[in-house]
């Protein structure tokens, strides 16, 4: 009675356990990476829309792309981080 009771815990234990996958060493240094890009990216958009000479409305023109072009980026890293977690 004692086995059958440990057996079934242990199947039970072993069916509801969660496999978690880890990046390997070259998928964290392409994360790492891509992070050190986006930040440079967004230190020269900084100073680029510091630098706008242009009216008002250009400027918010220009600042508006840039912080759509961050996010874009962003998303994109990151659901290639989240894909290699799962893979």
């Amino acid at each position: 009675m004692k086995i059958w009771t440990l057996i079934v815990l242990l199947a039970s234990s072993l069916f509801f356990s969660n496999a978690f996958a880890t990046e390997n060493l070259s998928e964290k240094a392409g994360a790492t990476k891509d992070d050190v890009k986006r930040d440079a990216n967004k230190s020269m958009n900084r100073v680029d829309e510091a630098a706008c000479t242009g009216t008002d409305a250009d400027c918010a023109k220009q600042k508006a792309g840039h912080r759509a072009e961050e996010g874009k980026d962003y998303i994109k890293d990151k659901s290639s981080e989240v894909k290699n977690k799962v893979d």
